[in-house]
């Protein structure tokens, strides 16, 4: 365990000033607080806090953040309160430890609704003071580290935690080295055989390809020394989750990888790091298409940097990343740089931005009552994705994802502009919406009087600005056509107890949930905002559907006229719980999709096909057929063990297939048959959870539109 005096030593390193007794008061505190406690490791808890707290003074932090790293177990773990920590250490110590307590209570993995709302009070708590998430992440990533001393299914969840929250989250915040350091250790955890692969394959790499990183260091300062720019270069092999990450992405083994080095060149002032583009680009070809200048455009968490790849002689590229000392700080430290120290005086640096605002953009736009789900939506995408600049024809900067479409951009103009699109032109050409831009481009928005959003602009636009506005314009403009179609899940729900969805029953229920009426209660019904199944306890609590009883094939799903048969679409293969739509097809009745299906796109001008239609509540059968694209480990049983796995989710498989066999990789396409959607996530979790599978995704294919599974009610 680190002494006081050796943490105290750390600080003062960057920050002479720093309060030293208080500091020690604090080691001291939080030593007796934590006395006797031991971790899953067998050492003294307090390790963990000091450990913390060391992990910060790299980011030359404050003194509170420092102290509040020693003292954030305290109010959770020992006899320790609020209004003891603020007697001692101050109210701003109080309110950061007491922060970082409830981000430590919060389930960020939980249910959609319960997720969504914790995921709001976390923004919230970040808001408030950003230092919070600073400890919360430096605590994540020594708990990361030292995660072995964990039973195995905790650490799979900690590490599947850490690989969809906190390591976006901390790129966010622009501490990419913080980023790459979590996901590589949750990658150890969530798929070890993969990522030995690839760190084994790197050694075979350099055994027959020498020291390349040093060689191509060395060219590069020798093109920068014959121009006279002063600069240093690093390089570095990327990490293994990197690599296997862009090997998912692009589909495609490491041998046929070509950036897997990276380099950085970091100069002395912005004009240098343009002449040392020039440099690079005379002496090495640029690959088209791989070329940021996120300096002219910063991201908006402050980064700023020139990103080029090129390619040599042998046609292997290498990326490469140019950039000044004090853009570099902020690369490295991102929003610790707010409180970082020097000297003993907190250093303002130029080129961060306040990560504030974009907390406060993303929490403005949804209220605390309702859109759950565009929430959680937008927060996933501003965490997991780049950003593309386009420019409106004035010549203003409009930031948004990576792949988002003219519709995106209309609404983050305005949401009147945005509901009032006809069409765009990118770069003076007539485009269709659902085209993907690309940085640079200049954007025009055509709009007309009368317009209104449609429904299949859910899945063209991908911001949670634009989704969130289209879902509440479609449930205006449809809300007569939901409350016709709740009526009929109302009734249909109602029979199956034995009981008739009476106007005073409805009224009954819409008070019960506390809606304004039965029209609102039937609307929300009807756009799959609430279940049959809440109607119907919100009455009767004791005669609500038994989860025991399974729904008869023949009345699976709500909406169809009597008589009428379905058949499931293979494209996207639709599952009960999930949200549907019904298209008619002359000789073949109606087929079912999901509401997302990339399909529907191509019968978006024939409205006449389309039907409303709900899955029924309750519990279905397993007969749903759905496939899973799976990549396993080729070794001796494992293929067995996956077997064994699904049918202990009490799945059945009926088909499988080999796709493609690599010396380490099998790829195989198997169907699985399940209930509902419910049933396909545990059978999913399960499989991510076995350490031979490398990935698995559920496979969806607009090519087989015409393909239908053969569920038809009769």
């Amino acid at each position: 365990m680190i002494a006081a005096d050796d943490l105290i030593a750390l600080v003062r390193n960057y920050n002479p000033k720093t309060n030293e007794k208080l500091l020690r008061a604090a080691y001291d505190y939080g030593l007796k607080m934590h006395e006797g406690q031991l971790r899953h490791s067998g050492e003294p808890y307090f390790t963990h806090p000091v450990a913390v707290a060391a992990i910060l003074t790299e980011q030359q932090l404050d003194d509170a953040t420092i102290i509040t790293a020693l003292l954030h177990d305290t109010i959770e773990d020992t006899k320790s309160t609020y209004a003891a920590i603020a007697k001692r250490f101050g109210d701003e110590v109080a309110d950061l430890v007491d922060g970082v307590t409830k981000l430590t209570n919060l389930q960020l993995s939980s249910s959609e609704t319960k997720q969504a709302e914790n995921f709001r009070k976390l923004f919230m708590a970040m808001s408030k003071d950003l230092r919070v998430i600073l400890v919360k992440l430096a605590d994540r990533l020594h708990n990361m580290r030292t995660i072995k001393a964990m039973r195995h299914e905790k650490q799979v969840q900690k590490a599947r935690e850490t690989m969809d929250i906190y390591a976006p989250l901390a790129g966010r915040m622009g501490m990419q080295w913080m980023r790459e350091e979590l996901e590589d250790l949750a990658f150890r955890v969530l798929n070890p055989e993969g990522r030995a692969s690839i760190i084994r394959r790197f050694i075979t790499l350099q055994k027959e390809a020498g020291d390349v990183i040093h060689r191509i260091t060395s060219d590069m300062r020798h093109e920068l020394d014959k121009v006279g720019i002063e600069a240093e270069v690093f390089g570095r092999a990327k990490k293994p989750y990197s690599i296997w990450r862009k090997m998912q992405e692009k589909d495609m083994g490491f041998s046929r990888l070509s950036d897997i080095y990276g380099f950085r060149v970091i100069t002395r002032t912005e004009m240098d790091c343009y002449r040392a583009l020039g440099a690079i680009h005379q002496r090495w070809r640029s690959v088209p298409g791989r070329f940021k200048d996120y300096i002219s455009q910063p991201k908006s968490n402050g980064y700023r940097s020139i990103h080029t790849t090129v390619s040599g002689r042998d046609g292997k590229r290498v990326e490469v990343q140019i950039r000044t000392r004090q853009m570099h700080d902020v690369a490295e430290t991102g929003v610790a740089a707010h409180w970082s120290y020097r000297d003993g005086v907190r250093s303002e640096n130029p080129f961060a931005v306040d990560p504030a605002k974009w907390i406060s953009s993303l929490t403005e736009q949804f209220t605390a009552e309702e859109d759950h789900e565009d929430f959680l939506e937008a927060v996933k995408l501003e965490m997991y994705t780049d950003q593309v600049f386009c420019f409106t024809p004035k010549g203003d900067v409009v930031k948004l994802p990576r792949g988002a479409t003219p519709l995106d951009f209309a609404y983050a103009i305005h949401t009147r502009i945005g509901s009032a699109c006809v069409g765009a032109k990118i770069d003076g050409l007539r485009v269709p919406l659902w085209t993907r831009m690309k940085n640079g481009q200049s954007v025009e928005i055509i709009t007309a009087e009368g317009q209104t959003p449609q429904a299949t602009w859910l899945d063209i636009a991908i911001t949670g600005k634009a989704k969130s506005a289209i879902r509440r314009a479609l449930r205006e403009a449809n809300r007569e056509r939901f409350i016709k179609l709740g009526h009929e899940l109302a009734r249909s729900a109602f029979e199956h107890v034995g009981k008739k969805a009476s106007d005073k029953a409805l009224e009954n229920a819409a008070r019960t949930l506390r809606l304004e009426d039965a029209d609102t209660l039937l609307a929300r019904l009807g756009s799959a905002e609430l279940t049959a199944r809440e109607v119907v306890q919100a009455v009767y609590p004791d005669l609500a559907p038994k989860t025991t009883d399974q729904i008869d094939l023949s009345r699976a799903v709500i909406g169809l006229t009597h008589g009428q048969g379905f058949t499931r679409a293979q494209c996207c293969q639709p599952l009960p719980g999930e949200r549907i739509v019904g298209l008619t097809q002359r000789g073949r009745g109606v087929i079912v999709h999901t509401i997302d299906c990339a399909s529907l796109a191509e019968v978006e001008d024939q409205p006449g096909r389309w039907l409303d239609l709900h899955w029924a509540s309750g519990n279905h059968p397993a007969i749903y057929c759905a496939t899973l694209d799976l990549t396993i480990g080729n070794d001796a049983g494992v293929l067995g063990r996956i077997c064994t796995l699904i049918g202990e989710q009490k799945a059945n498989i009926s088909d499988l297939n080999f796709v493609d066999r690599k010396p380490d990789f099998y790829r195989l396409l198997m169907d699985v048959e399940l209930r509902d959607a419910e049933h396909l996530h545990s059978v999913i979790s399960a499989l991510e959870a076995e350490s031979d599978v490398a990935s698995v995704l559920r496979r969806r294919d607009p090519a087989l539109a015409s393909a239908t599974a053969p569920a038809a009610a009769e």
